[in-house]
């Protein structure tokens, strides 16, 4: 018998785990099928010697290596693993062999690896059971510089290896905590720039010997907190760069003599945060980028006289990855738009020529089409003003009042921008659902006391902020107030949850991807490395009065009070929000006699990371907004 097109079903990937969600039908599969294809490239590295890139990009089930030889050049693969790559570099000198990260089943417990390019062995670097990060290249390629937990699997030391020799790892000096990593070598590569971050608002800069371990503090600290990030040696040696908020609202480009200790403002003339910062090989050139409003803006100045270079107009999005070429005109890095998926491009700083290095697929469809985000500004519960991007429908296609989907980032200290929506397009093109992204109090990108409104017993003043949205979306004549969702992953899913509590009778339903269900649980069963850093942000739980207020506030205390249709998405590896979070919010609202879909991916961690389990994803999040938010 030969079954007909509608009576198909897409069956569900074997590592996913799906309760409560209806049959994919094929009709979905093949509607949904082109906002699937979208891809994206990251630059990872230039060649030492040659104008070619090494970049990550996805051309199967995962993120991979490839290699580019010229701009616009065939993407040649140089990785076939089956779990994504998280990033690589080539050896600084001759390229003979890549050193990449990965990690398995989204557990973040990376580790470092030599890909040799002439027969593609590939060689384990590091124990293959600790986390390990901040690797860090010496200009000379004999040694690499990283962060490992392999001593105590909570605390982040510094070693140092040759990848070309895996026996010559060496302890370099022991350390507390999970906050520690590597920023530069210097020129003589006798020492090293270490990073610790104690918060977002909180973190160090330290000169670390590397043959005696003996390190010094170079920002004191004074009882203040102040953010000092990003530190990387100038080419003499004689200097640093790094990002501070000291004295500003936001985080400034400072230079430090390293004989006198005084500091030199860079970037005071911008009331904006710099979000990262390059020099060139030779020391001349300083490239860096600033955010504004949520858009990057791309800056090159003379870094003796301040000077600015003319550089051409780059669209409204989002900039990242500053890498200059040895021959030091060349600066590459990775930017994405509404209207453009993340990819790889160059800018000729003599010539002031923008050369596009990759032009991911986008499955057929015409993005110069998408729909570009419109900044709403508004007021919040005490008068604190808030924004969020608009993504509009097009009116024509969709005439009338919009259902409303309110999409809620994580971090919580991090920023929703005007990048590439990739698969939500769907929502916006095909569904006419409006997209909401709000920057909340808490976010980034605005301030560092705009940063801290959310903290400790703060936290329910940015929920309030949502309300804010929601009284907004009542007063704007094409939505429909009637029909509003939310989304949100990791404290986003606590904020989605959160909402739920506090404006259930203002919502039809919400979608929790590895979101905080239970602060004092969380805190107690998130990875060690990282407990102690978010016990800085949320509160600490072993602390009678904090813990009573986030037992308070925690949605699974809450639970009689979520009684609208929810989606619990989950990865059962994750190191930052445990499974379960997950499941113990899935049976409250169970036991309570909600409705709960609820999807776990048996091959993920903190997010679907694997193209066949985000695809399945977002089919269950389609029939989950047609069923509850657009009908």
């Amino acid at each position: 018998m030969t079954l007909g097109l509608s009576t198909l079903r897409a069956e569900i990937p074997e590592n996913l785990v799906g309760e409560g969600i209806p049959p994919i039908t094929a009709e979905l599969r093949n509607d949904v099928g082109r906002y699937l294809e979208f891809r994206g490239a990251g630059f990872n590295d230039w060649h030492p010697t040659r104008r070619e890139m090494l970049i990550t990009t996805r051309f199967a089930d995962s993120s991979q290596l490839h290699h580019v030889k010229m701009p616009g050049g065939a993407r040649s693969q140089v990785t076939f693993l089956e779990e994504p790559v998280a990033g690589g570099s080539f050896h600084p000198k001759d390229a003979r062999f890549i050193v990449f990260s990965q990690d398995t089943g989204g557990g973040e417990f990376f580790q470092l690896y030599r890909l040799d390019l002439k027969d593609a062995r590939i060689t384990l670097l590091t124990d293959g059971k600790s986390r390990n990060t901040s690797a860090t290249w010496a200009k000379s390629g004999k040694s690499i510089a990283y962060t490992s937990t392999r001593r105590t699997g909570r605390d982040n030391d510094i070693y140092t290896i040759d990848p070309a020799n895996p026996a010559s790892n060496r302890l370099v000096i022991e350390l507390s905590g999970g906050g520690w990593g590597v920023s530069d070598w210097s020129p003589d590569e006798t020492k090293l720039l270490v990073s610790e971050y104690v918060s977002i608002n909180e973190s160090y800069i330290h000169l670390l010997d590397v043959l005696t371990g003996r390190m010094e503090l170079l920002t004191p600290r004074t009882g203040e907190k102040i953010s000092y990030s990003s530190p990387e040696f100038s080419k003499d040696g004689r200097s640093i760069f790094f990002r501070s908020d000291k004295g500003s609202e936001f985080r400034q480009l400072v230079r430090r003599d390293l004989a006198t200790g005084r500091d030199a403002v860079l970037t005071a003339h911008i009331p904006w945060d710099v979000d990262g910062f390059e020099l060139s090989e030779d020391g001349r050139l300083l490239a860096y980028i600033t955010n504004e409003d949520g858009s990057s803006a791309l800056h090159v100045v003379n870094a003796s006289t301040g000077k600015p270079i003319r550089l051409p107009q780059l669209p409204m999005g989002v900039i990242s990855r500053l890498s200059w070429h040895q021959n030091n005109r060349d600066l590459a890095f990775s930017m994405s738009s509404a209207q453009a998926p993340s990819d790889v491009f160059s800018i000729d700083i003599k010539s002031g020529k923008l050369e596009r290095w990759t032009e991911s697929e986008t499955g057929g469809l015409n993005t110069a089409e998408f729909v570009e985000p419109e900044l709403i500004r508004t007021k919040s519960f005490d008068g604190l003003p808030i924004s969020a991007f608009v993504y509009r429908p097009n009116p024509g296609k969709f005439p009338g009042k919009r259902p409303v989907l309110v999409s809620i980032h994580g971090g919580p200290e991090s920023q929703s921008r005007p990048a590439f929506q990739g698969r939500s397009n769907y929502l916006l093109n095909e569904l006419g659902i409006t997209l909401v992204v709000p920057n909340v109090r808490g976010s980034s990108g605005y301030g560092k006391t705009f940063l801290t409104l959310d903290n400790g017993f703060k936290r329910e003043d940015s929920v309030r902020d949502i309300g804010a949205i929601l009284d907004w979306i009542a007063k704007d004549p094409t939505l429909d107030k009637e029909r509003v969702a939310v989304i949100g992953g990791s404290y986003g899913g606590y904020m989605v949850l959160a909402s739920m509590m506090h404006f259930g009778d203002r919502l039809r339903a919400a979608i929790d991807i590895v979101g905080i269900s239970n602060f004092v649980t969380f805190l107690e069963s998130t990875q060690e490395y990282r407990r102690d850093l978010r016990r800085a942000e949320y509160g600490d739980e072993r602390d009678p009065k904090m813990r009573a207020f986030l037992e308070k506030i925690s949605p699974t205390e809450n639970v009689q009070r979520i009684r609208k249709p929810l989606f619990v998405v989950q990865g059962k590896n994750d190191p930052r929000v445990p499974v379960t979070e997950a499941e113990q919010m899935v049976e409250a609202i169970r036991k309570n006699g909600g409705d709960v879909w609820y999807l776990m991916a048996k091959d993920e961690g903190h997010g679907f990371a694997k193209k066949k389990n985000a695809d399945y994803q977002f089919f269950a999040t389609i029939l989950f907004l047609r069923e509850f938010l657009l009908k």
